[in-house]
């Protein structure tokens, strides 16, 4: 089993993780139709509409 010759630094570690904490919350955009917020590309979950349409039923 391979061991480790050395302790590996806190600088090496941490940059190793660095690409994990990069990730940051997905942009909002706009409903047209009731001006809520929603994610980009899908339908809105207040008034079901998406690109003009109602595509939800109540």
């Amino acid at each position: 089993m391979a061991v480790p010759k050395r302790k590996t630094s806190k600088a090496k570690r941490d940059s190793r993780r660095a690409p994990n904490m990069a990730k940051s919350a997905p942009g909002l955009s706009v409903c047209p139709h009731c001006h809520s917020t929603k994610l980009p590309h899908r339908v809105c979950p207040v008034c079901g509409y998406y690109n003009g349409k109602k595509v939800v039923a109540d």
